[in-house]
């Protein structure tokens, strides 16, 4: 187990008063050894704090007093301090399976684990998960949770997995659910393996078995070039209208027999199908944004509304945990990167994104009325096959694009795509041939953005 390192420490809070500073290792916290952000919270809420703390070899002793639940005014370099969970499903769709040869390390990570999917909202399979965990998760309230369900038919889910394991895990989604925990639930839907009548037998499959559920995702297949599965392959536009009508038929059941449509079908599998979106007030509080549920609804409202926020509805505590390392949902996107600030003179103004966000953006854009204002659409090589989303733009394919495109122009690009200023393929926007304007994935930041010089 690796100690805590202290990545920052809040000007004038109890823990710079004390002397705590960058660098230090945290090796217990009133004398207990936290093995996660989650118990370190649990640890630093109490009125009097005892670090032992590690500086430069050499151990000290530093005691804090502070108000109960009051912030120690402390981040730490990782959300888990002792080994990460990892996966030991081997999913043909597994995404990571399918990355570029020669990307970082860090994107190789393949994670199972319970704390992740609550502090990050990653999704978990359960095949891992002990009866351990059950206790703590009950104990520690460490709710809502994302379960990747898939199937819930035994045998399908264990061939879909690759893992034995698959056939029971879904106890302890019952076990979670039986204990009040809420769980978001997530089924990846593969042409010609688990769509059709086994989508159909998902549905029931959680209708009997996991109603309690707070909501449930369809999303289709991403399949880049980089996949050697055979099987592996992208929706037809027949197949994503069937998933539609199918997500809409369950709806109106569980509408019906819930009260709420519990299960929903993501954006991607309406633009492919052809068929609109619908309407916003069907995504409730938008709880399943993040995994591409409604984005287009939330987008639209933001641009047309400074009242709404989607994108600020984030899972689990980080965004406001003392102590939360800045990653997942709280990492720093437009950190260190040049991006252009204030009005500049007005020039035409190019919106890059993905196949997938330019239909979403395009329409808001011509409301405006401008015809100065155009959608450029990034097609995605570096990954390849039908991966079209904004958040997986990289540098290699914004210098292809760029390099067509005219000077002078002011270039949007939303922050989505970068993690600490850098895209998936480590370049930065440095590197890109045209200066761009980063700025937040959200529909109120764009209106925003095209006032500049302007008024509309």
């Amino acid at each position: 187990m690796s100690a805590p390192v202290v990545v920052d420490v809040a000007t004038d809070s109890p823990a710079d008063g004390a002397g705590v500073v960058a660098g230090d290792r945290i090796l217990t916290i009133n004398e207990q050894v936290p093995r996660d952000v989650i118990q370190y919270q649990l640890l630093v809420d109490e009125p009097v704090v005892t670090l032992d703390i590690e500086r430069d070899g050499q151990h000290q002793e530093l005691t804090i007093e502070k108000i109960a639940g009051a912030p120690l005014g402390i981040e730490v370099d990782s959300p888990l301090f002792d080994q990460v969970r990892t996966c030991d499903n081997h999913c043909e769709f597994c995404f990571i399976y399918q990355l570029p040869p020669g990307m970082r390390r860090s994107l190789s990570l393949k994670d199972d684990d319970y704390r992740l999917s609550f502090l990050y909202g990653n999704f978990t399979t359960l095949t891992r998960f002990t009866e351990a965990d059950l206790e703590r998760v009950i104990t520690e309230n460490l709710s809502p949770l994302y379960v990747s369900i898939h199937a819930t038919d035994p045998g399908k889910r264990t061939e879909m997995l690759r893992n034995r394991r698959g056939a029971t895990s879904l106890r302890w989604l019952r076990a979670l659910l039986d204990h009040q925990v809420a769980v978001h639930g997530q089924v990846v839907v593969c042409p010609g393996i688990n769509d059709g009548a086994w989508l159909e037998d998902t549905l029931a499959g959680v209708a009997d078995r996991f109603p309690e559920l707070a909501s449930l995702c369809v999303v289709p297949l991403g399949v880049s070039r980089h996949t050697d599965e055979p099987r592996m392959r992208p929706h037809t536009v027949e197949e994503a209208q069937v998933v539609v009508d199918l997500v809409d038929e369950w709806q109106e059941r569980f509408l019906g027999a819930l009260g709420h449509r519990l299960v929903f079908a993501a954006d991607e599998y309406y633009l492919l199908a052809g068929r609109p979106f619908p309407a916003a007030e069907t995504y409730g509080d938008f709880s399943m944004h993040e995994d591409g549920i409604g984005m287009a609804r939330g987008f639209e409202m933001e641009f047309h509304d400074n009242d709404h926020q989607i994108r600020t509805q984030k899972s689990g505590f980080f965004a406001s945990v003392d102590g939360a390392p800045a990653q997942g949902y709280r990492a720093p996107r437009t950190t260190d990167t040049p991006v252009s600030i204030g009005v500049r003179r007005q020039a035409p103004v190019a919106i890059l994104t993905g196949p997938l966000g330019a239909p979403i953006v395009e329409p808001l854009v011509a409301e405006v009325g401008r015809s100065d204002v155009r959608v450029v659409t990034v097609e995605n090589q570096f990954f390849g096959g039908n991966v079209g989303v904004t958040g997986l733009m990289v540098g290699e394919d914004l210098i292809r694009v760029l390099n067509n495109e005219p000077e002078g122009h002011r270039y949007l690009l939303p922050d989505v795509c970068l993690s600490g200023g850098r895209f998936l393929d480590d370049l930065t926007p440095a590197d890109l041939p045209r200066r761009v304007e980063v700025i937040p994935t959200d529909g109120g930041a764009l209106r925003e953005a095209l006032k500049q010089g302007v008024s509309i």
